[in-house]
């Protein structure tokens, strides 16, 4: 099972980009983060024409994620559990009927920025709940994934220029250490489990040539339960999606699985 991650900066705006690359890549199950739009204004009929299962948790101009799947999807929930009053369009999960069932979560975690602030108080009290959750997921013994954009950057090797990035939201002790937590659970970062070492990055800003000087950062993941890192084959980062014409910020997170 190929399973891909990508926030697409908008759907309607990038709809040629992602339809060429489900195209050209094929993915069984495609977690897309900042769709940017609301449920019934998504543009379905491309995706459903391409053989593609289809469940959204959207949101007028901001956040928003959804699951392709062209295997079927059973048990589908939206938003993140643990607060009600929380109307942010940023957790979906669904189960996966292939060969074996995999639990597969789609994020697009808070940026959190200004911090000190009440956006990276949010930040926090929204890791604490996916904390929580992930503590339950675990606590299945089912193949569980979790994928999406995390706005964590995880350790210093994962920026090209940390020093640029440590009073940031995305990189202060606070962010890591929640980050940690989670994946303390027993949980596998897929990337990490395979590569090693620095000039990996998944997110390159428009500005000031980012792209072209290798200004990146590592912020999109892949966590698995043991279970379904027992399935995990390959795990990789589709960095020349950022190269392409009408690039999202983000490119792919690829993990395979035997499943």
């Amino acid at each position: 099972m190929q399973i891909a991650t990508f926030n697409v900066n908008g759907i309607k705006a990038r709809i040629e980009t992602v339809l060429d690359w489900l195209d050209r890549e094929q993915p069984d199950v495609a977690l897309l983060q900042e769709i940017k739009s609301v449920d019934e204004a998504f543009p379905r009929a491309p995706f459903e024409d391409r053989g593609y299962n289809l469940e959204t948790h959207g949101q007028k101009g901001f956040n928003g994620v959804a699951i392709l799947s062209k295997l079927p999807l059973e048990d589908v929930t939206r938003g993140l559990p643990g607060d009600p009053d929380d109307e942010q369009a940023r957790w979906i999960e669904a189960t996966v009927i292939g060969a074996q069932a995999i639990r597969i979560c789609g994020l697009y975690l808070p940026n959190g920025n200004p911090a000190p602030g009440p956006k990276y108080d949010y930040k926090l009290g929204w890791m604490a709940r996916l904390e929580a959750h992930a503590r339950d997921l675990m606590a299945s013994e089912d193949p569980v994934l979790m994928a999406g954009d995390y706005n964590i950057i995880p350790q210093d090797e994962d920026a090209a220029r940390p020093e640029a990035w440590a009073k940031d939201a995305l990189a202060l002790p606070a962010s890591r250490e929640a980050f940690r937590r989670i994946v303390h659970l027993g949980f596998t970062e897929a990337f990490r489990a395979r590569t090693r070492g620095t000039g990996h990055y998944s997110f390159w800003d428009y500005q000031a040539g980012a792209w072209d000087r290798n200004d990146g950062i590592r912020i999109d993941h892949v966590l698995l339960s043991p279970q379904a890192a027992d399935l995990m084959t390959d795990c990789r980062i589709e960095a020349e999606m950022r190269g392409r014409e009408k690039p999202s910020d983000h490119v792919p997170v690829w993990v395979t699985l035997d499943a």
